[in-house]
């Protein structure tokens, strides 16, 4: 659905030039959700950007279901954005215009007569929970109410694609959860594609299929959620997901030598997470075993366990060779 061939981005800043985003090249697939994570100046904002045109490529291409964006003129361009939806971080509503009214906007730009708008508005407010809130304004919301509308209001015209930049970032944790909730179910009924951008590896875990991570302009590593969340290669990744585990990597390592044994990182997948496994291979191999951190979760839909554990006495060997054949990744920290 989307493909950034050599693509990137700078600025001029008092006659020189400044690189947000570095030449990448990344495809987003058709009714998949796609998470890009990074922190603030990572360059994530203006790749979401340049998928529309709200920021102008330096050089590179941005495909769109095959149709080069970036060589559109201001007509292909209106037409193109018909087909892609965005919500904000900050819901940038119309404070004078109710609920209903918010989400008609862009179908009175687009010249829609009023009957198929009252319908259309009714048909998204019934989809994102909001019909007994049609005449009241943004002022009279909560939070998750205003991103609410502003989602409806992005699929107002019928996009096949979905953008959503921080879309949960000014919400609490509850609120959040129903909202990424709400881009699932959008997702999974509409065969909407959604790219997603955040600063949050947990918001990636629980809704995206395949995620790119940015550092400092740099796309440094992408792939399905489940490889990247449980393997990340680039210490940027690393971070992003101990935050989220609330894991502190040198107080991990710390109580590693406060303990002997040969320690392991077990890592389940699927429904053997919730297999009795420790137990019948210790039983097995006469190995003892100290649990030093971890948890048990989904990603998206597939539940995963991440154990880091102490192996005590027994044979080592054959309940490491035990956990591989019971299709455990296992990764040794310390034999």
């Amino acid at each position: 659905m989307i493909e950034f061939q050599n693509l990137h981005k700078s600025y001029a800043v008092d006659g020189r030039a400044i690189t947000a985003l570095h030449p990448l090249d990344l495809t987003i697939g058709a009714g998949e959700v796609f998470g890009i994570i990074g922190h603030s100046g990572a360059g994530k904002s203006t790749l979401i950007r340049l998928i529309n045109r709200l920021e102008e490529p330096s050089g590179g291409r941005v495909l769109i279901d095959g149709q080069d964006a970036t060589a559109l003129d201001a007509d292909g361009l209106r037409a193109l954005r018909r087909r892609i939806g965005m919500i904000f971080q900050h819901f940038n509503l119309l404070s004078a215009r109710t609920v209903a009214g918010n989400v008609a906007f862009p179908l009175e730009l687009a010249g829609t007569p009023k009957a198929r708008i009252d319908a259309r508005v009714a048909e998204l407010l019934h989809t994102v929970g909001l019909e007994a809130h049609a005449a009241k304004y943004p002022a009279q919301l909560s939070g998750g109410q205003k991103q609410r509308v502003g989602i409806a209001r992005a699929l107002a015209t019928g996009p096949k694609i979905l953008l959503c930049d921080e879309a949960t970032s000014a919400l609490d944790p509850q609120t959040t959860a129903s909202v990424l909730a709400l881009l699932s179910r959008i997702n999974r009924e509409l065969g909407l594609t959604i790219v997603l951008i955040t600063h949050e590896m947990d918001v990636i875990r629980r809704v995206c299929d395949r995620v790119a991570v940015l550092d400092a302009g740099h796309l440094v590593e992408s792939g399905p959620v489940s490889e990247v969340f449980l393997h990340p290669q680039h210490p940027t990744t690393r971070r992003f997901v101990s935050e989220s585990e609330h894991v502190d990597e040198g107080e991990l390592h710390r109580d590693f030598a406060a303990v002997g044994g040969r320690i392991v990182r077990l890592t389940f997948l699927g429904d053997g997470t919730y297999e009795p496994l420790l137990g019948r291979i210790a039983r097995q191999t006469g190995v003892d075993y100290n649990i030093l951190s971890g948890r048990i979760d989904r990603i998206k839909d597939t539940p995963y366990g991440q154990l880091t554990v102490a192996l005590v006495g027994g044979d080592q060997n054959a309940a490491q060779a035990g956990f591989v054949e019971a299709g455990v990744h296992v990764e040794e920290l310390r034999r």
